[in-house]
């Protein structure tokens, strides 16, 4: 199947043979899609290899056979976006969240948009910390992983802001005591689902109840790039 003028992301790339690359892409319309850049490596493929940079809102030309699709070309779509610091660490880190949770050719509707608004976010100089939040959550609510924010999982209670929960996988907030581990009060859960960012404690909560909900659905792993933001500041 031919795929021509495809919106696309480079999310990541690795030596394939002697001159080619194997990418992983995010596509508008096709999810993600494993692609082999043939050729890349070598001094004739030096231009297309310099296209094919992440954060790169790209236009790609494929050719899809089973699993993988071959690269017939590719040409930056829009003006040039590169992050850096801090925004390159964590525009890293989104694109390993994608490749670990979507399947390949599995499109779920949001998931590009989603990608493409945290990058300019990024880009944009916004806050890191607040914009990967917001990228999780909603990635979340693309993959069927939607989060519970505004009410009790047991008792079905609109959530007290001054309250202390501690966030159940699979089932959403539970009434705790405000020394429990993992305790978030309301009002911070209320100010992720209502897109305004909390007060510094209540980020650093978000922080922790997120990787809790994402390493459920990695099936129990951890990521790599959770130990480079561990190192980089300020904290994510």
């Amino acid at each position: 199947m031919r795929i021509d003028q495809q919106p696309a992301f480079v999310l990541h790339a690795r030596p394939y043979r002697e001159t080619s690359l194997l990418l992983e892409c995010l596509t508008r319309d096709h999810g993600r899609i494993g692609v082999i850049a043939r050729g890349v490596r070598s001094e004739r493929g030096r231009a297309l290899r310099a296209s094919l940079e992440p954060f790169q809102l790209l236009a790609m030309d494929l050719l899809l056979r089973g699993e993988l699709a071959t690269l017939r070309s590719a040409e930056p779509s829009g003006a040039v976006q590169r992050l850096a610091a801090d925004a390159g660490i964590a525009g890293l880190y989104l694109n390993e969240l994608l490749v670990r949770l979507t399947g390949r050719q599995d499109p779920h509707t949001g998931v590009f948009d989603t990608y493409a608004l945290a990058l300019s976010r990024l880009a944009a100089g916004e806050p890191a910390a607040w914009t990967l939040r917001r990228f999780e959550r909603d990635l979340l609510a693309a993959l069927g992983y939607a989060l519970v924010l505004g009410h009790e999982a047991e008792t079905g209670l609109p959530l007290e802001p001054e309250l202390s929960y501690r966030y159940r996988v699979e089932q959403g907030p539970q009434r705790c005591q405000p020394t429990a581990g993992g305790a978030l009060r309301g009002a911070w859960l209320a100010a992720l689902a209502g897109d305004v960012p909390p007060d510094a404690a209540g980020q650093q909560a978000l922080r922790g109840m997120m990787r809790e909900v994402i390493r459920f659905h990695l099936g129990g792993g951890e990521l790599r790039s959770w130990h480079v933001l561990a190192g980089s500041a300020p904290p994510r």
